[in-house]
């Protein structure tokens, strides 16, 4: 199909090209063609070069949706569209070219129209107040919406101007308040965090919590913590403790890797824990003796060797 081809005057089947139009479908130049019967119809350059389109819509087809004749739609007007003429079918539904009130032009299936799906060429999304949830007053969580601001975010949704219970005021999106994905201004949060730092037990850089509790960490590439796969092929294991790093040796088996860096968490981590609950055992029946003896767990390494020194 040579680009550019002026189609004014040729035939297809019962259509005959009356002019070009500045509209495309599809990056096809949109031609206004005159049916036998009368009528008139918008087709693209593709769909009359291929034969796809033949006629106005007057010749019934047996596999039309809406049955062998389409109910008229012109003239009626739906929300800021009013029906102009027909336009060429889309999927085998009724098309009508419609004209918005802002002066633009859109094709659109008389089901999208009959069932309030379309309702303008698209100049109505970016007017305020279209299809806005009225929030003003409502609370979520500790935010209460005050009013809706100008910005939207990249989907679309309307920011909420926002007072916390705190005092705070910050911008929210409407589907964020209404998913719950937002509660506060950030001071929920905060709270929440301090909470929790409140109920875990740090001493010395070490928390008591995360030994007692530990997991697998998904992002070891070995599959076992501590263990690390080196270029060789062999197996290195280490262990964290007060912010220090332990090396506990290279190993050509993976098992025997694994067994290694076991018995080092043993060692090291569970008698951590054991140690603390034995010295905060006789430091809560003598606070007096737990000020004077504060507890003591070291590691130390001698002769390849790890060795631990502890008061209890």
């Amino acid at each position: 199909m040579a680009k550019g081809k002026d189609l004014t005057g040729q035939r297809f089947g019962k259509l005959t090209v009356v002019e070009q139009t500045d509209q495309r479908q599809d990056r096809y130049v949109l031609w206004r063609c005159r049916c036998d019967c009368g009528g008139e119809v918008l087709a693209s350059t593709k769909r009359l070069m291929r034969g796809t389109v033949k006629d106005c819509g007057c010749v019934p087809r047996p596999d039309a949706r809406r049955g062998s004749i389409a109910e008229d739609l012109t003239g009626q007007k739906f929300g800021s569209l009013t029906v102009v003429r027909r336009a060429e079918n889309r999927n085998g539904r009724t098309s009508w070219v419609c004209r918005c009130q802002c002066g633009n032009d859109k094709i659109v299936t008389a089901h999208d129209l009959k069932a309030g799906k379309v309702k303008s060429c698209g100049c109505m999304r970016h007017e305020r107040g279209y299809n806005r949830v009225d929030l003003t007053g409502s609370r979520f969580g500790r935010l209460t919406a005050l009013y809706p601001t100008e910005r939207r975010d990249r989907k679309g949704s309307i920011y909420w101007h926002c007072r916390c219970d705190c005092g705070n005021e910050t911008d929210v999106t409407e589907s964020g308040l209404v998913h719950g994905n937002y509660r506060s201004c950030g001071c929920l949060k905060s709270e929440n965090q301090k909470n929790i730092s409140k109920q875990l037990h740090m001493i010395d850089g070490t928390c008591l919590e995360i030994l007692e509790k530990r997991k697998y960490r998904r992002d070891n590439k070995s599959g076992f913590r501590g263990v690390c796969q080196l270029k060789n092929r062999r197996y290195r294991v280490d262990i964290g403790f007060k912010g220090r790093r332990f090396y506990v040796g290279c190993y050509e088996d993976y098992d025997e890797a694994v067994r290694a860096r076991l018995k080092a968490e043993e060692l090291i981590h569970g008698g951590f824990v054991k140690a603390y609950y034995t010295w905060k055992k006789k430091a809560d029946e003598d606070p007096e003796w737990g000020k004077a003896n504060p507890l003591v767990f070291e590691v130390d390494k001698a002769n390849g060797s790890l060795t631990v020194r502890e008061n209890v």
